[in-house]
């Protein structure tokens, strides 16, 4: 038995000199082979660690009994990266770290497989750390020395590390745990051209007792305009209250206490201040508040905005006369406002229009091939009581796919999916509470989705709810289109390909089947077998044989142009062309040039009705002569009495006896298959008979 280990430790570009392993300069590939010496393992060395190896198979032949092994050797544990089972020609290969282990191990004492591989070390790098929430990332390089550096947006505070740097190991790691933006309670935003305020915890609940304000300061020449995104404070002393100035006495744009419902036009400052104030007490708490902020120059509309959605706009600037479209992402409708606004009034510019919202709304009907279903106002928690219906249809020859990403509605919450057009069809499932990720299937083209949250529980939290995404699909009742065949065609049983359809493939004459010429649609809804195709037809049919013959073929069996030459065995004699060509005819099969010929006995002398019986071999016993005379005596007497009746009714008829001087003009045919000799087909027929019997003791003729 021998065993060959290589082990590449931070593989460098170098040649080696070694027994087992064989690199070149130029490709850097390795071939490795079983020795015949004795067990041997070979190092490589690199020169710097920040190294990995990834490389591809470039040929592979392993032996019945031969194994190969390729590892990752630099982690805690040996990792396979493949073996002998998949490896092939083509296949990629990489490590995790800057080690791999080869192992190729044999029981061959004289044949033996081989394994070529090209290698290539590269840099090893860390991951691209996570971009933290309300924040972002900048990184210098991800390999070793590297550095990252995370940012809050404005309203929130770092939490952790302002940089992490890659570390260099087998496998490089950041030097620390990536750190989170929270929201701050309040703080002096100067030079407030964009961004967002959100309470404390947001989008989860804040904490009790709080005091947060908030001082927002635009650019010079520039004012500011809120737009509530979101505002869910517990039904208490919570507040939140947005002045027109810098300070707590500035006057009052929006108050929590004041109004039931939020202005969807948001509010406007008149210079260049806004004061934010979030105050709870010390009972009940809820999500909180979430505002976004702008600013714009004096003379311009402000910057519109739609949450779950997008806009686009004729005017970068916004000025007068600039006009914006907004749309809905998918699973979301536009409400409460227009398609389109325009900004107007160049004494003090605002939009015409109040702008539209995006919301998940409860119930619809869809017609689109593909799209989103969405629990009511999600992302946030739907209300208690509702009752939803989406009905959903697609082309009639195909089913949808219900691919249901997210699921977590409360205990006493159903969400449930109808094979048909209303609630009387089938249920395809029934659900509650949170499962992961899963799909349906609907037997037709319509399907109904029915949401009942329970009317005596609140649901409060960020991302409660179901997300379904929705595709048009196939039928799930019918085999895939099967194609057609060059130089053929298919004839179908059922046009709708439902399982037990035939379909039947048949090919233009001078072409044969290759493959089933019967394909099933099976109950799995697969097809029995593969498509068949059509091949060009370029053999002739066996000829067959000739009696009392053989033949001699000349080229390939019966190809066209090869021939076929008969020749008669010893005593007999061709009738028609010894010689037969195959030849292509366009349009049909090849086919041979000539019929079959024959082969007929010779005759030894002409044809006579005159009878003599010649004895041959006189030198035979009495007792033969006997048997000879005991058989000819009564063949006489019947002879001369039948002639005698022969005579005496032919002179009752007053006919004279005339007897036959002359052959036929033709012979007896005694088998149908006579006429497909070509030699009838002249007129002509040069056929002798001759008749002989045989024995063991003398030899009669009759002729």
């Amino acid at each position: 038995m021998f065993v060959c280990n290589v082990i590449f430790f931070n593989v460098h570009l170098k040649v080696y000199k070694f027994r087992l392993l064989v690199f070149t300069k130029v490709d850097r590939n390795v071939l490795l082979t079983v020795p015949k010496i004795q067990h041997t393992v070979t190092f490589v060395q690199c020169v710097t660690p920040k190294t990995l190896c990834k490389g591809y198979v470039l040929n592979v032949s392993v032996l019945e009994g031969e194994q190969v092994t390729v590892e990752d050797t630099g982690g805690r544990e040996p990792f396979i990266l493949a073996n002998e089972s998949v490896l092939m020609r083509g296949l990629v290969l990489r490590s995790w770290s800057n080690q791999i282990s080869i192992r190729f191990r044999s029981d061959q004492q004289h044949n033996s497989g081989f394994l070529l591989l090209h290698y290539q070390a590269f840099v090893l790098s860390c991951a691209f750390p996570k971009e933290p929430a309300g924040g972002e990332v900048t990184v210098t390089h991800l390999h070793a020395g590297g550095e990252a550096y995370f940012r809050c947006f404005t309203g929130y505070k770092l939490q952790g590390p302002k940089m992490l740097t890659c570390r260099n190991a087998t496998t490089p790691y950041w030097s620390g745990k990536e750190p989170r933006c929270v929201a701050s309670c309040g703080g002096m935003m100067k030079n407030a051209t964009y961004g967002r305020i959100v309470s404390p915890g947001f989008p989860g609940n804040y904490s009790n007792n709080l005091t947060c304000h908030w001082v927002l300061e635009a650019p010079e020449d520039h004012r500011l305009h809120i737009h509530f995104e979101k505002v869910a404070l517990a039904e208490d002393d919570d507040r939140l209250l947005i002045k027109n100035g810098n300070n707590i006495d500035s006057p009052p744009l929006y108050d929590s206490y004041e109004v039931e419902y939020l202005p969807n036009e948001g509010v406007l400052s008149t210079g260049r201040y806004l004061f934010v104030e979030f105050t709870t007490d010390g009972t009940m708490t809820s999500t909180g508040a979430a505002v976004r902020y702008e600013a714009f120059a004096k003379g311009m509309c402000y910057e519109p905005f739609v949450k779950y959605g997008n806009f686009s706009g004729s005017d970068s600037t916004y000025s007068v006369g600039a006009l914006v479209e907004f749309s809905c992402d998918p699973g979301y409708t536009l409400e409460q406002g227009s398609v389109v606004i325009e900004c107007v009034d160049a004494q003090n510019p605002q939009w015409n229009e109040t702008e539209p919202a995006c919301r998940a709304v409860c119930s619809g009907e869809i017609t689109d091939s593909a799209g989103v279903v969405l629990s009511p106002n999600w992302p946030e928690a739907y209300d208690k009581g509702q009752d939803c219906i989406w009905g959903i249809h697609v082309e009639e020859d195909k089913r949808i796919m219900l691919d249901i990403q997210v699921l977590n509605v409360g205990k006493n919450d159903l969400l449930t999916f109808y094979d048909g057009d209303d609630l009387t069809a089938n249920i395809l499932g029934q659900y509650s509470g949170t499962r992961p990720h899963f799909k349906l299937y609907t037997s037709m083209a319509d399907v109904t989705i029915q949401f009942q949250s329970d009317p005596a529980t609140n649901i409060y939290g960020y991302n409660n709810g179901f997300v379904v995404h929705f595709f048009e699909v196939p039928r799930n009742d019918t085999c895939s289109e099967l194609p057609e065949i060059t130089n053929g065609w298919k004839s179908t049983s059922h046009p709708d390909l439902i399982h037990g359809t035939v379909i039947t493939y048949q090919c233009y004459p001078g072409y044969e089947l290759v493959g089933s010429e019967i394909l099933m649609c099976q109950w799995d809804l697969t097809w029995s077998g593969d498509v068949p195709r059509c091949q060009e037809v370029m053999t002739c049919q066996d000829p067959g044989n000739v009696e009392h013959s053989h033949k001699v073929i000349t080229g390939n069996r019966f190809t066209v142009g090869s021939t076929v030459q008969f020749i008669c065995n010893k005593g007999y004699i061709l009738s028609g062309s010894s010689l037969l060509t195959c030849y292509n005819r366009d349009s049909a099969t090849p086919k041979w040039n000539e019929r079959l010929p024959k082969c007929a006995r010779k005759s030894n002398q002409s044809e006579t009705y005159i009878y003599h019986v010649t004895f041959v071999n006189m030198d035979y016993s009495m007792e033969g002569t006997n048997i000879a005379l005991a058989v000819l005596i009564p063949t006489a007497i019947i002879l001369v009495v039948v002639l005698g009746i022969y005579v005496y009714f032919a002179k009752l008829q007053g006919k004279t006896i005339r007897m036959p001087t002359s052959l036929p003009p033709y012979d007896n045919m005694t088998e149908e298959s006579a006429f497909d000799n070509p030699i009838y087909e002249s007129g002509v027929s040069t056929d002798v008979m001759s008749m002989q019997d045989v024995d063991s003791q003398n030899t009669s003729v009759l002729s």
